[in-house]
């Protein structure tokens, strides 16, 4: 009977494998390699984290990772040690934990969000036989002859890994920043280039311009930028090594490092061995050389300190008021100078828009709708438009610009000389302010002494009676007592007209103590007026 129930048992589980094979295999942990037929969402490796394929050497794993809202989730590569993401598949379009990642049997791979296609690999239409997970970190799908028909090392994200090559046609985006600001790097025209993502790409940094660079064999292009141990190799098309830039001053042949463009514009390195901590070194050096260290318009220097040109503090949060100037509107603007000894962070990658005088400048600019501001330099007469606006930078020893900046007209009095025109407009107000404060904060406190003082001189009327007061009141026969305070003297009207009813009132009772015909002023000494004690 036991064996019976035994063979029952095992023939249902064998059911449910020939039933659901699919999700069978795609809850556990694959390593390595997956094939056609695989398919599941965040929920079917959530005892893995969402992980659902891991390299030989379990440093790499390809899976659903969690987003800042941990209800979304992102297909990434990750990097276990240090939880770093070397590539995502879908950036910018999390999925649901229940969004399936599918290997259909038809070779095709995608991962998709409802009935839409979020993300699919370009195999040129031909079929995977097969998923890895490599040891180096790069997925590679593979074709029915083992070609490598796809690999995640040639389409980057935002980050490169030690040993994967950056060529020409490759590029790096970072996240976009608070104001939707990405930043790309890209190698063309034998030059490695990193810029701001504005409509109008506007450089920022490069490598042929980095003074930090170590020159291995002088001349050629930079066609491939390759991490190896503690530096950033650059190599010619024939894969000569040109140069190289050190993030590191610790050499070990066999660190994992990656390169990190992140939204805040810096190119970061990280040591995977050591849990990603972080170089010193970054690129660019200087934090106020980024597009945005601060926001639109703001002049940055030293150590990341944002401060508006003189030409926009008369205006609400230092802003020009304008969105488009070429969108048919009919405001009119205006230049005003944003200040003396400004520089702007792409000038020195940028050809200028002509060689011309201060008043050429501001006429073309003027006169062009896409120009938001302008940087004349008169040593040189080179006249530089820009149709989008970053933060300004403070020149110190570098080269020195005008600046000027389009401004809605009427929108505040920028100061055209770089004074602080703000400042001035608000000065009197202040000290109307503050001098109308003051002459409150006295009227109060002269009321206040006066009130103190009247309070002080006013008698106060006894509110408890002593002893001898209670005694004499139980005594028949005895004069009435009065207080000082509610009689009334005796010259007034009303003091006369109390007096003399006191009097009629005594001489009614018949006493011999309070005769008719006695003098009312003699009669009154005689009467015990109690006063304070």
């Amino acid at each position: 009977m036991e064996q019976w129930g035994l063979v029952r048992f095992m023939g249902s589980i064998s059911l449910l494998v020939l039933l659901f094979p699919g999700s069978c295999k795609a809850g556990i942990q694959s390593v390595r390699t997956i094939h056609p037929g695989f398919q599941g969402s965040q929920m079917t490796w959530i005892n893995y984290d969402g992980l659902f394929l891991i390299s030989n050497n379990s440093d790499f794993a390809f899976g659903f990772s969690t987003t800042d809202d941990v209800t979304r989730f992102l297909l990434n590569i990750v990097h276990l040690g240090s939880s770093k993401v070397i590539w995502s598949a879908n950036r910018g379009s999390p999925v649901s934990n229940s969004d399936n990642f599918i290997f259909g049997e038809d070779g095709k791979v995608s991962l998709q969000k409802g009935e839409d296609v979020v993300w699919a690999a370009d195999t040129g239409g031909k079929r995977v036989s097969a998923i890895e997970m490599l040891d180096s970190g790069n997925l590679v799908l593979l074709g029915n002859d083992t070609t490598v028909l796809w690999q995640s090392f040639s389409h980057p994200t935002n980050t490169l890994i030690s040993n994967q090559d950056f060529v020409d046609g490759m590029k790096l985006v970072s996240d976009p920043n608070p104001n939707n600001l990405t930043h790309i790097l890209e190698i063309k025209s034998g030059n490695m280039i990193l810029y701001a993502g504005f409509q109008t790409p506007q450089p920022y940094w490069s490598v042929q311009k980095e003074s930090r660079i170590t020159i291995n064999q002088g001349g050629g292009n930079v066609d491939v930028a390759s991490l190896r141990e503690n530096s950033w190799r650059f190599y010619d098309g024939n894969k000569v090594f040109l140069s190289q830039f050190i993030f590191s001053d610790s050499v070990d042949a066999n660190a994992t490092w990656i390169a990190v463009l992140g939204s805040d514009g810096f190119i970061t390195f990280y040591n995977l061995d050591e849990n990603g901590s972080a170089s010193q070194k970054k690129i660019p050096s200087d934090p106020c050389s980024r597009p945005e260290p601060c926001d639109a318009h703001f002049v940055c220097s030293g150590n990341n300190v944002c401060q508006c040109p003189s030409g926009l503090r008369s205006r609400s949060n230092c802003q020009t008021g304008i969105v488009s100037t070429c969108d048919g509107s009919r405001d009119s603007t205006e230049l005003v100078s944003a200040g003396d000894g400004l520089t702007y962070f792409s000038l020195m990658f940028l050809p200028p828009s002509s060689k011309t005088n201060l008043e050429g400048c501001k006429s073309a600019c003027q006169s062009n709708c896409s120009c938001l501001a302008f940087f004349f330099q008169n040593s040189s007469g080179n006249c530089f438009q820009l149709s989008n606006i970053g933060s300004f930078q403070n020149s110190e020893a570098g080269p020195s610009f005008m600046a000027y900046i389009k401004v809605l007209s009427g929108g505040g009095s920028g100061s055209n000389a770089g004074g602080d025109g703000g400042s001035k407009k608000s000065f009197p107000i202040v000290v109307i302010i503050v001098i109308a404060t003051l002459i409150a904060i006295c009227g109060l406190l002269y009321v206040a002494f006066c009130y103190h003082r009247r309070k002080k001189k006013m008698p106060e009327s006894p509110l408890e009676t002593s002893e001898e007061d209670n005694f004499l009141e139980t005594l028949s026969g005895m004069p009435i007592r009065f207080s000082y305070l509610p009689l009334p003297p005796t010259s007034s009207p009303l003091g006369s007209r109390l007096y003399s009813s006191f009097f009629k009132s005594i001489s009614g009772e018949g006493t011999s103590s309070g005769p008719s015909d006695c003098n009312s002023d003699a009669y009154l000494s005689s009467v015990q007026l109690s006063g304070p004690r």
